[in-house]
């Protein structure tokens, strides 16, 4: 790391393993050891979450469940308990408030812990991730993997390097190391098209990431230039978190072909609809607010949005109105092509004091 701290921080980064299929497995011990995937059915719908097993087999979250069951034919569909789910998450949460108040929940299933000055006065944060491990297995029947390090973002990245039930610590010492050899598309913030375009800028690595000046950063890649040039130095001072709210929630795909077609457009969409209405049950949160982003071929983009009375809260309104307003754009305007489609949902259910529970959702959020 170039630039320490002026308080060297002790962060955990917890994530649940396989949390969904996980939960479905512990509590029916005929799914234990198999392939199962929670959401869809062998016709129809998206993969919410996916045991290691059904992993084995290439089955990710987010992918058609008829591609899931092509690619493991002796898959399980089970219908996702979000209350289950929930309810789990707070017993996880609730060991977490035994170690320190300083908890920033991401999901049911993740959250950042700022465990500098804890509430056991326990000196090493190593020490406190092992034990948290420890209690959730105890008392949930589930494994977690955890990260350990100096700020969030290396954290973040270090809980995900020897899952499952892994357990791993960048020391002050190690980050800069660690960063430098860490392949472009393992940076959290880093996606696929993005890791691509670096990729044929050369930018492999950290290291060669860290080659690149803030300015040719930003140039290539907007505001984004400047989070890439300050986190590959592990320089990351952003403060965990507990009052984080969260302002949105959704989800997009670009194509490996452009779209032109209704049919081809609202079947794309179906896809990523449930993808958002999944996320927004992981997270608790019905938003008023919905919006539809239409990148075209030629790089032109488009946002439509709408705002409800009520919040959408079920996965039917959610469709409705994104085919209603795709149903409204011009369809001159898809004739070039569509090479990108999104959905966000925004203006959360108590954002504007309409339940006056702020705090109450979070405690639920992991």
């Amino acid at each position: 790391m170039e630039k320490a701290s002026k308080t060297l921080r002790k962060i955990i980064h917890v994530d649940m393993d396989a949390f969904f299929a996980s939960v479905e497995q512990n509590d029916n011990p005929e799914l234990r050891g198999k392939p199962v995937a929670v959401g869809g059915s062998r016709e129809r719908g998206v993969v919410a979450a996916a045991s290691y097993e059904a992993r084995k087999f290439g089955v990710r979250s987010a992918m058609p469940s008829a591609l899931a069951y092509r690619k493991c034919p002796e898959i399980i569909f089970v219908k996702p308990r979000f209350e289950r789910y929930k309810e789990v998450s707070m017993q996880i949460r609730s060991i977490f408030e035994s170690y320190t108040d300083l908890i920033e929940p991401l999901s049911l299933d993740e959250a950042f812990l700022d465990v500098t000055h804890n509430k056991k006065a326990m000196a090493s944060a190593t020490l406190i991730a092992k034990a948290i491990k420890q209690e959730i297995k105890a008392k949930t029947g589930l494994t977690a993997s955890a990260g350990i390090s100096i700020n969030k973002f290396v954290a973040k990245i270090a809980s995900d390097y020897h899952k499952p039930d892994g357990l791993t610590l960048v020391g002050p010492e190690k980050v800069t190391l660690f960063l430098e050899q860490l392949p472009i598309e393992k940076f959290f913030g880093v996606g696929k098209v993005t890791a691509q375009k670096m990729k044929n800028l050369g930018i492999v690595d950290g290291k060669s990431l860290k080659a690149w000046s803030k300015e040719a950063l930003m140039a290539n890649f907007g505001k984004s230039g400047a989070f890439y040039y300050n986190i590959v130095r592990g320089n990351d001072e952003r403060p965990v978190n507990p009052n984080r709210i969260r302002k949105s929630l959704g989800a997009e795909n670009t194509f490996d072909h452009d779209l032109k077609e209704p049919t081809d457009l609202k079947m794309a969409l179906d896809s990523i609809i449930l993808t958002v209405y999944n996320r927004l049950k992981k997270a608790d949160k019905w938003g008023k607010t919905l919006t539809l982003k239409v990148k075209f071929s030629d790089f032109r983009q488009i946002t439509r949005s709408q705002t409800y009375e009520k919040p959408l809260a079920t996965l039917e309104d959610i469709a409705q109105h994104t085919f209603s307003i795709l149903d409204n754009i011009d369809p001159a305007d898809f004739e070039i092509g569509v090479r990108l489609l999104g959905v966000t949902l925004s203006n959360f259910e108590g954002e504007q004091g309409e339940l006056a529970k702020a705090g109450q959702q979070l405690t639920l959020n992991f």
